[in-house]
């Protein structure tokens, strides 16, 4: 299946980093475009940001844009899609594969996303042949029937971001995810920033948008 059109963001100065940002269940990347540009994009002038758009897909009755096919929210432990995820992975490490062709080194090629695009993200991450800078999971998780596929990358910098409050991922979700980081991926305990926000649902708000900006600046400089 094929995904819309991808957003692109250039970079203001010379082209030295990419992040490549992935949206949500049912959400548009025309939609966290306009965040990137308004918080995040100004203070990173050197980054090419690259948002893909999921193909549409059934859910509960109605299309919507999606990476892989989930029955309801919360996602069931043992739901997988294996040939979406594959597919979507795929997408994903086309992506990588054209900024590399271009002359990014791997290591400033950050992945971001947000609840499925989060576990797309890092499905992607700990599967990849190329060494990446680093990914960030806002409100998502690692399907446990995924799990297999995925390897240890110990020096792999992670922010992982959930909110107390979220309904459609719970935050119980993101910390089973975090353990098998930590126990099964061996995340090297300083290349694993948790941040955890109190109240904030499925969403994102100021505060996280800062914490965000605080670990690319980490990250990429």
């Amino acid at each position: 299946m094929e995904g819309g059109q991808s957003v692109v963001i250039p970079a203001n100065h010379r082209h030295t980093a990419t992040i490549i940002f992935i949206h949500g269940l049912g959400q548009s990347n025309l939609t966290w475009g306009m965040v990137i540009l308004e918080a995040l994009a100004p203070r990173f002038p050197f980054v090419q940001w690259i948002l893909p758009q999921a193909p549409r897909r059934i859910f509960c009755g109605h299309s919507r844009p999606s990476w892989f096919d989930v029955t309801r929210t919360p996602p069931g432990p043992n739901e997988f899609d294996e040939r979406g995820v594959v597919e979507s992975i795929g997408v994903i490490e086309n992506i990588i594969l054209s900024q590399v062709y271009i002359g990014i080194d791997s290591r400033r090629i950050i992945l971001a996303g947000f609840g499925q695009g989060a576990a797309l993200g890092m499905m992607v991450a700990l599967s990849t042949l190329h060494h990446l800078g680093g990914v960030v999971s806002l409100s998502g998780w690692i399907p446990p029937p995924a799990r297999y596929m995925l390897r240890a990358c110990p020096r792999l910098s992670v922010l992982w971001c959930h909110g107390t409050a979220d309904r459609d991922v719970p935050v119980s979700y993101g910390q089973d995810a975090i353990a098998f980081l930590q126990n099964c991926i061996r995340i090297h305990p300083c290349k694993l920033r948790i941040r955890v926000l109190h109240g904030l649902e499925h969403a994102i708000n100021d505060s996280e948008l800062e914490d965000i900006a605080n670990w690319l600046n980490y990250v990429l400089n």
